[in-house]
């Protein structure tokens, strides 16, 4: 089934997504000046937290959010690289060996002759622009790596860094009347997050000498609420075929919806896209040229990748439509928000981590996408330093060729490193899949 490069471009971008791209570069330009201007900073990993650091008055640092950067850029070397000369092996998490890199570059002098990294001047120079945090906050769910990452931070900054750990359990699912969102052990840990949400409000008020502002809370919570309605909405609209956007799109907007500040401009961004899709829709105008399979993608995206896939599953008439890092992740459950009680409701979001449930609630959360998009084909990214992602995809591959009969395939990659991936694997893979599909076609008499 090879086939030959498209003489024009069959993946089909929305535009509205790089107002998005200025509005992230325009965040971490002002967070590089943040020492300059008298303010604290907050290092932070996990779950989006960032609505309690806006509200304290705090300039903060997404640990994997610049990871991501750094790779999509393709400049991640030079952290990674001073992350291995301290120490962490190339099998860690990429993304806390890259975030753990930077912090090794932010806090001793960078040159060539001090940490002995050559060639790299101009990209060390961005992954070690980050300023030194006051304090550091971890709230990892589902992610044992991510649960020690505050204290290999403390480590590199001498031990003389505050720290606080949010404890997220993980939602096992295995009771009899549990589900998704719903049950005892929902009803009992949600309020459980709720109390550690209250002592990092306590702690933000020590380290800052300042009162909590509850109103501020409240009021960047009701931008995000109203955000991510937008963003479901136009999520919505992609379940018609052909799709008018793609997964690639949803990816590329990961950024503002997790961690930029809640206000006008992020509901102005979602609402510029979900006005993209819909006049898309009415001018008959596709995400992919020729769209002839619906994918799912499962597993982190590979940053370094995010271009070049794109246009790889488009060459061959594929449109990934839905996955489960963006579909089940990022202020997804709106409706759990009270804007003028909000803690309850981030609470919940911080459990919904998609690395945090048991088989039976991810098994349910994939048949429902598997339904609602048409999905023929699933693309299991195997992200190599992540196992908390990949650990059941082989039982949910399972699950979608015996309840739905949705074939799928598995390709090796990583979030933050280019190393892992191989381009012809990828393709022998994909195609045999499509392959599947078709002769699945054939005996059902469907055409695609």
């Amino acid at each position: 089934m090879a086939i030959q490069q498209a003489s024009t471009e069959k993946a089909n971008r929305l535009t509205s997504t790089r107002v998005g791209g200025r509005m992230v570069a325009e965040y971490w330009d002002n967070i590089f000046t943040a020492k300059q201007r008298g303010k604290h900073v907050v290092w932070y990993n996990g779950a989006a937290l960032n609505p309690l650091f806006q509200a304290a008055g705090l300039e903060w640092c997404h640990g994997e959010a610049f990871a991501a950067r750094l790779a999509a850029q393709h400049l991640e070397g030079p952290a990674q690289a001073a992350g291995a000369e301290y120490g962490y092996i190339g099998e860690l998490c990429s993304y806390a060996r890259t975030h753990l890199g930077c912090a090794v570059l932010t806090h001793q002098t960078v040159s060539e002759q001090s940490t002995g990294v050559v060639g790299m001047v101009d990209q060390q120079e961005l992954a070690a622009k980050l300023p030194a945090p006051d304090f550091f906050v971890n709230g990892y769910a589902g992610c044992s790596t991510g649960q020690q990452w505050d204290a290999m931070t403390y480590r590199v900054f001498d031990r003389k860094l505050p720290l606080f750990n949010v404890s997220i359990p993980m939602l096992w699912g295995n009771k009899p009347d549990a589900g998704y969102m719903r049950g005892e052990e929902w009803n009992e840990v949600s309020r459980y997050v709720e109390g550690q949400l209250r002592e990092l409000i306590g702690f933000l008020e020590h380290q800052t000498g300042r009162p909590f502002d509850w109103d501020a809370l409240s009021e960047s919570m009701f931008y995000i609420k109203r955000a991510s309605e937008l963003r479901l909405e136009g999520m919505a609209l992609c379940t018609k075929a052909p799709t008018p956007a793609t997964y690639w799109d949803w990816v590329a907007s990961i950024a503002p919806i997790n961690f930029l500040p809640g206000n006008q401009a992020l509901v102005d961004y979602f609402a510029g896209m979900k006005a993209e899709i819909e006049q898309r829709i009415a001018d008959g105008v596709s995400a992919v040229r020729d769209e002839r399979y619906r994918v799912y993608f499962d597993g982190i995206m590979n940053w370094n990748k995010l271009g070049f896939l794109t246009r790889k599953f488009a060459e061959y008439d594929v449109a990934v439509v839905a996955g489960r890092y963006t579909h089940e992740s990022f202020w997804q459950e709106p409706q759990l928000i009270d804007v003028d009680n909000p803690l309850l409701g981030m609470a919940q979001h911080y459990l919904l981590c998609p690395l945090n449930h048991g088989l039976k609630n991810l098994q349910e959360l994939l048949l429902r996408r598997l339904d609602e998009y048409a999905i023929d084909g699933i693309a299991f990214h195997s992200t190599r330093t992540c196992r908390a992602m990949t650990n059941p995809q082989a039982m949910l591959a399972r699950t979608a060729e015996q309840e739905r009969g949705v074939k799928s395939f598995f390709f090796e990659g990583d979030v933050a490193d280019a190393s892992f991936y191989n381009d012809e694997l990828f393709d022998s893979r994909l195609e045999a899949m499509l392959e599947a599909i078709d002769v699945q076609r054939m005996k059902s008499g469907v055409r695609g």
